[in-house]
């Protein structure tokens, strides 16, 4: 059953806006300062919803979102920002040449929400981060743990029985794709979870990424409802159960959604 968000530009948007005002700003602002001197990144920003609590501060922000109907949408949606040149967005592949020579160590926050799930070779793109950002710069990120109910991002599938089946992306790739195929989802839906299953992430892969390549962990939020469902859902947030969120690979199956910040080591 695809949700109102999925085919409303405009709803997407919004539930971008409220919930970076409502939770991941003010979760990066308990360690580390933003101030409307703070330059932003938001890779992968989709709609640009997230970036408006930061423009709001008066930071001085750019967009860069690989899919370009979304940029369109992003410019749209924050055209007074970039007529003011506050704001700039970019269609353009981060890992792409001129994109690093434009933005090598420019930024003070970079953002990626809901978006490392989808990138391939994190390995690779997590010490990537560093050539864009400044000394003493943060990055934030937050996503749901591939383990968690519906990490395979099934709430896509036109399928209403699918969409809110638990966990079953976590089937071997040909039963997967075969349930898939059986109850008639559209090969471009097929294609997108397959390839998310290439790409999700666990809590412990990512900590494991970011140790080894130097970072620290200054935040670290897990929820037990994503505070996202609130617009989606109109269930409240709620945390994880300390307990559970301090048991490896287990916390993964009921954490719906991960916040963190991480800083370079020194």
């Amino acid at each position: 059953m695809t949700l109102l968000q999925h085919k409303d530009d405009a709803v997407r948007y919004q539930q971008q806006v409220d919930n970076g005002r409502q939770y991941l700003l003010p979760f990066i602002q308990q360690h580390y300062k933003v101030t409307a001197s703070t330059r932003v990144l938001d890779i992968g920003c989709g709609e640009g919803g997230v970036l408006i609590p930061f423009l709001e501060m008066g930071c001085v922000c750019t967009g860069i979102e690989l899919y370009e109907p979304r940029a369109i949408l992003a410019r749209q949606f924050l055209s007074n920002y970039v007529q003011s040149g506050q704001v700039d967005i970019i269609n353009q592949n981060i890992y792409e040449e001129a994109a690093l020579e434009k933005y090598k160590h420019q930024f003070d926050l970079i953002l990626l929400k809901d978006v490392i799930e989808h990138i391939p070779d994190q390995e690779r793109f997590i010490p990537y981060l560093k050539k864009f950002l400044k000394p003493g710069g943060a990055v934030y990120v937050g996503f749901p743990p591939w383990y968690m109910p519906h990490g395979g991002h099934q709430q896509v599938c036109k399928s209403k029985f699918l969409s809110f089946l638990p966990w079953f992306h976590l089937l071997p790739k040909p039963l997967y794709k075969g349930i898939l195929k059986m109850f008639g989802e559209y090969d471009a839906v097929i294609q997108e979870l397959m390839e998310i299953k290439d790409t999700g992430i666990s809590i412990e892969r990512f900590e494991r990424i970011v140790k080894k390549n130097e970072y620290e962990m200054p935040g670290r939020n897990f929820y037990l409802i994503n505070p996202i469902y609130q617009y989606k859902f109109g269930w409240k947030p709620r945390k994880q159960f300390k307990w559970l969120a301090a048991i490896p690979f287990v916390r993964n199956f009921f954490t719906t959604c991960v916040y963190y910040v991480i800083t370079v080591k020194g």
